[in-house]
């Protein structure tokens, strides 16, 4: 094993990162799912075509807002992990497509909240179906014991992801 002194990105105390091809391998990986025009085509197969497209993030959005009644704003933007001003870009075009509608709380009217509305409720359980079985097709090559695998170290990358985004310094 290489003295983590040597190596700059033999930082964690527990697992020391010495293999650099599995590394950048993981890497190209992420770019690619990210990036690659099979994802692109994937995603307008799952989020629409056109005008009526959702991109990601407002995929995301949706994804939240059929979990409650309503949220504020800002808790919105947090359980996004986005600025408040990407959060309500994201609603003002889903507001447009009629898939959510803001208001302001009775009770305090400076408060903002979003909720998603049935024709929103509606295009997620579709997309929701969609993205169900284009994973069981994607993971229908893998032996149940790998996607269980899988699961888990997905889980604890983005865990690991988040970590690093808020403790990162360059």
């Amino acid at each position: 094993m290489k003295d983590a002194s040597v190596n700059p990105l033999s930082q964690s105390s527990s697992h020391p990162v010495d293999d650099l091809e599995n590394i950048a391998a993981i890497g190209n990986a992420w770019r690619d799912m990210r990036r690659g025009a099979a994802a692109s085509s994937l995603r307008s197969k799952l989020f629409g075509e056109g005008k009526s497209a959702l991109d990601p993030g407002q995929v995301d959005t949706l994804d939240l807002l059929v979990e409650r009644e309503f949220w504020r704003m800002g808790d919105l933007a947090e359980a996004l992990r986005v600025d408040p001003s990407t959060a309500t870009r994201a609603i003002q075009r889903l507001e447009k497509l009629e898939l959510a509608e803001r208001t302001t709380l009775p009770s305090d009217g400076r408060v903002v909240t979003v909720a998603v509305t049935p024709a929103g409720r509606a295009r997620h359980g579709i997309i929701t179906e969609r993205r169900l079985k284009v994973m069981v097709k994607i993971l229908s090559d893998f032996p149940p014991e790998d996607q269980a695998k899988l699961a888990v170290l997905l889980t604890q990358f983005v865990a690991s992801i988040d970590n690093v985004a808020s403790t990162f310094e360059p």
